[in-house]
């Protein structure tokens, strides 16, 4: 069985000339050629530590076994960092004066994961009525694509995966612009290419429909990086947004946004088509940017846009979003704190990075329910206006909840009585 060799945009530094060779199994035998991928990759790892070549992924293409078999080698050897106690640091932010607060400790990495992240299976009346809607409508949710451990409870409701909750709404987080990205981040389970296929032109107004129709409260439309699209899709974004609003006004709109390359002139448009929150991850600290994202997605570029965004609207709410569990530490996390709120953003939250599949990222460690409540502490004294803080807790997890509702429209309130 031969091996087909790939010459195209590397998935993982975007650039045009690949300086390695990049494989990937072709015919129906793959399983037979792994231990030849294996020494490939091994090969290529040696040169990279030696200095001789960067390791580059190839196009990334429906997470072949060669390219994620190579990024998951290399994730391998990046050195654990042990979580540092931090409270020096940090007792200014979280105790009372004389009184010392210590960060909590994480987990230690084992086979099995602790039992705060253990959920049962999503069931429920209502998460099967929006399950086949979706999939009637052929419609994206990043709850399925990016396999969120929450989509029982937010489809549900807020009522837990089995769907116990009578007084909540469902929060569905819809993905636009299609389910393959042109990005490789090493933490994601979308699916990558370097040219996807292109966007529904119909897909803002049957999205739209869609939402208008299923009852929820609070829905986040989500996208994939478009990088191939001359506005890396924030018109195709703002017209979902603009028919939603005028089929359903009373629906609160939050976009989960890419960084658009940059263009902030994308940015604003997005930020001023009528949208309730607009959310933008900025992922994980500085120092660990280009080993968790996709080197185009870079820490400056995310906080800019998130400043950008806040300054396009008056009493826009913006939101963003930090995973644990990466190997950073606690002076590392303060800092991105204090340059988030530097950027204006309204809301965080922080959730543990869960590896998605055995070729992506591999966890470093296991955040305790304990620390996640000390960040949410120190958010608060940092001024942000809302923090969601635990171990499962995702970008956009739980995003109707009364509290963000109600926020939401007593700043609409002020805005129109000014």
């Amino acid at each position: 069985m031969a091996l087909a060799r790939r010459a195209a945009s590397c998935g993982l530094c975007g650039r045009g000339a690949l300086l390695g060779q990049h494989y990937e199994a072709s015919g129906s035998n793959q399983q037979q050629q792994q231990p030849r991928l294996a020494r490939f990759s091994d090969s290529l790892r040696g040169k990279e530590k030696s200095g001789k070549i960067r390791v580059h992924a190839g196009e990334s293409v429906s997470r072949t076994w060669a390219q994620s078999n190579i990024r998951a080698t290399l994730a391998q050897d990046r050195p654990t960092t042990a979580a540092s106690d931090g409270s020096a640091l940090l007792e200014k932010f979280a105790a009372p004066k004389g009184q010392a607060a210590a960060s909590p400790p994480s987990v230690p990495v084992t086979a099995k994961k602790p039992p705060w992240l253990r959920q049962r299976a999503p069931q429920g009346e209502k998460f099967e009525e929006l399950k086949d809607s979706l999939r009637s409508l052929k419609l994206n949710t990043v709850c399925e694509e990016a396999q969120c451990p929450n989509i029982g409870e937010c489809w549900n409701g807020g009522g837990g995966a089995g769907g116990d909750s009578k007084h909540h709404k469902a929060t569905a987080t819809i993905m636009l612009l299609g389910d393959t990205c042109t990005r490789g981040c090493r933490f994601c389970a979308v699916n990558t290419a370097r040219i996807p296929p292109p966007p529904d032109p119909m897909e803002p107004e049957n999205t739209a429909r869609a939402i208008a129709e299923w009852g929820v409260g609070y829905v986040v439309l989500t996208s994939v990086d478009r990088d191939d699209l001359p506005d890396g899709g924030s018109e195709h974004f703002a017209r979902t947004v603009r028919t939603l609003k005028a089929l359903a006004p009373e629906i609160l709109v939050e976009c989960l946004t890419p960084d658009f390359r940059g263009d902030w002139e994308a940015v604003r448009h997005l930020a001023v088509s009528g949208l309730d929150v607009f959310a933008h991850n900025i992922e994980t600290v500085k120092r660990l940017q280009r080993i968790v994202r996709d080197p185009r997605a870079t820490y400056d570029q995310s906080m800019e846009v998130l400043r950008v965004a806040k300054g396009s609207k008056a009493g826009l709410v913006t939101k963003s979003s930090i995973m644990l569990g990466l190997g950073e530490k606690d002076d590392e996390v303060l800092q991105t704190m204090k340059d988030l709120r530097d950027a204006g953003v309204d809301i965080l939250t922080f959730g543990q990075y869960l590896q998605p599949t055995p070729l992506h990222l591999t966890v470093k460690e296991y955040v305790t329910p304990e620390k996640f409540d000390h960040w949410r502490v120190v958010g608060e004294k940092l001024g942000f206006r809302y923090v969601a803080s635990g171990p499962l807790v995702r970008s956009s997890y739980r995003a109707g909840e009364f509290f963000v509702e109600s926020m939401i429209k007593e700043d609409r309130q002020k805005a129109e009585a000014v």
